[in-house]
């Protein structure tokens, strides 16, 4: 059940590029899930893999700790909650720790030779908002943000860190099923609306019918904003 071989190296699973490798994507999985169970999950949806000619994807795992809605059972989460709630406080402790071990990944890239203008970080449900944390509070570079079926505590850190000018700030996707009952759509749009109100440029996407799930509409939307974002560079050999 080991899902790290050190204090800070997640077990990764990663779809290399069909080509020049230029920019790097970092797909963060929902509580309980893996790395390699996100990559199958999308896999499934589209009846193919998530693939680019420039952009490698690393579907990272969550190491294994309890969770306290679970009552304390053992799950491939990224940080502990109180509970599943908009109104309850965020366990930072648990947070801010998950985001010196995802730096550490940022760090890889950047050390393979990856700008970090060139790395877009994201997720499903938990993995979003720990995308959201780890862009807005401690990575504000990267080139963007995309938060699926996710949503941000009302007093989260990330809109106390917000106010702060620090140039400009990431964009964010963000993309919510309307039927969703395990995270409502009203904390998405809540989120939505606060970020915007601190100065971040978000791309809402609301999917009639969609539960909390993925589907191939919302995934084709995904590879377009990506695209958007990270663009092949030009003048490269083999691009």
């Amino acid at each position: 059940m080991a899902a790290v071989s050190g204090p800070a190296r997640l077990r990764r699973c990663v779809v290399l590029p069909t080509g020049v490798h230029s920019a790097s994507l970092i797909f963060l999985h929902g509580s309980g899930d893996s790395g390699q169970g996100l990559r199958r999950w999308i896999k499934q949806v589209l009846n193919q893999d998530l693939t680019f000619q420039h952009i490698k994807i690393i579907y990272p795992t969550a190491p294994p700790r309890p969770y306290t809605p679970m009552k304390g059972g053992i799950s491939n989460v990224w940080f502990d909650r109180f509970k599943i709630s908009i109104d309850c406080p965020e366990h930072l402790e648990s947070i801010d720790a998950m985001c010196q071990v995802l730096t550490d990944l940022i760090n890889d890239e950047v050390k393979s030779g990856i700008k970090k203008n060139r790395i877009l970080v994201g997720g499903f449900s938990m993995g979003g908002c720990m995308a959201m944390h780890l862009a807005y509070r401690k990575h504000r570079d990267v080139a963007g943000v995309f938060a699926l079926s996710s949503f941000l505590n009302k007093a989260s850190a990330v809109y106390q860190a917000l106010p702060t000018p620090e140039g400009e700030l990431p964009e964010l996707l963000q993309c919510h099923g309307a039927a969703d009952e395990l995270v409502l759509p009203s904390w998405g749009a809540e989120t939505s609306a606060t970020l915007r109100a601190l100065g971040v440029r978000v791309d809402y996407h609301s999917f009639p019918g969609l539960l909390h799930e993925l589907s191939p509409g919302e995934l084709e939307r995904l590879r377009s904003w990506v695209l958007a974002k990270l663009p092949a560079e030009t003048g490269r050999a083999g691009e």
